[in-house]
């Protein structure tokens, strides 16, 4: 069984890479920045709990075409979500053995998507649950905790019996509905540590930065409740515990969620990496599905609508960081419906 990694930044080098470490036959397609970096470093990969692997660039079958697709038997897609049309029909044009597709996307709706527009292909659902941070030099860098997980298959049940342990490993779950909304719930951070400017552990120390979080998070249950959705577990926390948590004084999260949370000092989120380099980050498929799903139910999503727009002002070149007092003070005081446990 060959697996082809389609979008091979950070999730899909270090994926792709933790799998070819573990035995599976693998090829990558990605841009050509990326090729080339592996192609004079080769593919370096580590997590905070000290696991290190590195694959010589000779042994890295790394590709800037998408006729690579045709030796896929499955398809890793990690691409973005605004890109999940385009991959689509290049996997329609490329592909030819009519390959399995796990989808390892932010966002809901990407496995109904690409059904949609590959109705012939088994498109399972994926999640990645932690942060990868590119180093330079060929360098990525696992630097928070958590699994791999995808829905139950043939093909999946292949590659979790090859990818046993460690950073390759891939956990099979029946509720993968359940469990992209419990890893959305946990990304809500991501848009906050990118207005913040500083470091995941940074940001999280302070707790302004995570009452906006946990603000965001409790819109957010509030409106999953109403639409009879049942987020899964992701983490250490159940979803209802969560906001609680995040938004508990510092001595109580530090000692609490840190403790059983390890972050990374270097790990930063994936839309800040996307802000630094001026790339459209993935909001509208994290707090915009929020927002989505509130007009669906005819409500509101004010703190999640606030956050989204903040972003998209970043994105259109207003160079604004927030401080945590600031942040808190514009998206949660004009919206005092909102509910923060009275901390």
């Amino acid at each position: 069984m060959h697996v082809v990694i389609l979008g091979a930044g950070s999730v899909g080098c270090f994926i792709g890479g933790a799998w070819q470490a573990a035995g599976l036959s693998v090829s990558f397609i990605g841009r050509e920045r990326v090729r080339d970096e592996v192609a004079r470093h080769g593919l370096m990969l580590s997590d905070h709990e000290g696991w290190r692997v590195r694959l010589a660039h000779d042994l890295v079958d790394f590709s800037t075409k998408p006729a690579a697709l045709a030796k896929a038997d499955v398809i890793a897609l990690c691409v973005k979500s605004s890109d999940t049309e385009a991959a689509a029909r290049q996997i329609s044009a490329h592909a030819k053995r009519k390959p399995v597709v796990i989808s390892f996307q932010n966002g809901i709706d990407n496995v109904e998507r690409l059904s949609a527009a590959l109705p012939s292909l088994e498109i399972i659902q994926g999640m990645v649950p932690f942060n990868i941070a590119h180093l330079g030099d060929g360098r990525w860098h696992k630097g928070t905790s958590g699994e791999l997980a995808a829905g139950r298959s043939q093909a999946t049940e292949a590659i979790a019996a090859r990818a046993k342990s460690g950073p390759a490993r891939l956990r099979l779950a029946d509720d993968m509905v359940g469990l992209a909304w419990g890893k959305l719930l946990i990304n809500l951070n991501n848009a906050v540590n990118a207005l913040s400017g500083e470091t995941l552990l940074d940001q999280l120390s302070k707790r302004d930065y995570r009452r906006v979080v946990a603000a965001s998070m409790v819109e957010t249950l509030d409106l999953l409740a109403a639409a009879g959705i049942e987020p899964a577990q992701v983490g250490p926390l159940s979803p209802k515990l969560l906001p609680h948590a995040i938004a508990a004084p510092d001595f109580i999260f530090k000692n609490l969620l840190l403790r059983v949370q390890k972050i990374d000092p270097q790990a930063r989120s994936s839309m800040a990496d996307d802000l630094a380099a001026g790339r459209t980050t993935e909001v509208d498929y994290l707090n915009g599905e929020v927002v989505r799903l509130a007009e669906r139910l005819g409500r509101n999503a004010p703190v999640n609508r606030t956050i989204v727009n903040l972003i998209k002002q970043r994105e259109a070149g207003v160079e604004q960081l927030w401080s945590p007092d600031q942040l808190r003070k514009y998206v949660m005081e004009g919206h005092r419906g909102v509910a923060i446990f009275g901390y």
